[in-house]
């Protein structure tokens, strides 16, 4: 079986794309009707982010931390409890592609970490949306980290410890400690995910941070 995990804090709005689109992905014939649960983990969600959960046919799991360590945390011991033996992990404002499951799977890493792209700058002005592409590597290769494009074995993800309870980075942590623990990971540009790129940010030092920097950059720089 594998296993989605998809951490949300009131994300009535963008969750219902992110769930259509993982389920996409779950369904992809290469997978050769192998079971996919996908989690969403409702962390303090005071919107109606449980009940899109729950008109998807999803599962859901919930915490009251406000923290996405614990949420990713708390979603990939639900998925290990039932048998996983690979957890992908996404966030509820990020839409996969179809074959998402299927690349990170093909690569036979103990881990895969994916890039992102953006869709819709229209929070940005076109200096910043430049000054990102610019910087981000998007090939094999990259040394990105996104908890949005995320693929572990169960082996290599409870060897290394898992997430830990950080409030932002938790997915760079769980990385340096795959590194540690001697696992094979795949910086690929393969597995592809569309994330937002939304000013208000959902967690201190998150994506829309990275990209409030490039801004501050940019003002600087002129």
């Amino acid at each position: 079986m594998i296993g989605i995990v998809i951490p949300a804090h009131n994300e009535e709005v963008l969750l219902p794309a992110c769930l259509r689109a993982a389920q996409v992905a779950a369904t992809h014939p290469l997978l050769h009707g192998e079971e996919v649960a996908i989690v969403v983990v409702l962390d303090c969600c005071s919107d109606g982010s449980s009940a899109i959960a729950e008109t998807a046919g999803v599962n859901t799991v919930g915490v009251d931390a406000r923290n996405v360590g614990v949420a990713r945390a708390k979603g990939a011991s639900w998925t290990l409890n039932r048998g996983a033996r690979w957890l992908a992990f996404t966030d509820a404002d990020s839409r996969v592609a179809p074959d998402w499951l299927v690349t990170q799977l093909a690569l036979r890493a103990d881990a895969v970490c994916g890039v992102v792209t953006v869709d819709d700058w229209s929070e940005h002005d076109a200096q910043t949306r430049e000054a990102f592409y610019r910087s981000y590597i998007d090939t094999d290769g990259h040394r990105h980290v996104h908890g949005a494009n995320l693929g572990v074995s169960s082996r290599a993800y409870c060897r290394a410890g898992g997430f830990t309870p950080r409030v932002c980075s938790e997915d760079v942590a769980l990385v340096d400690m795959l590194v540690a623990t001697g696992a094979n990971i795949a910086w690929s540009a393969a597995p592809r995910v569309v994330t937002s790129a939304r000013i208000a940010s959902k967690a201190r030092g998150g994506f829309a941070d990275t990209l409030a920097a490039f801004a501050i950059g940019q003002e600087k720089s002129t």
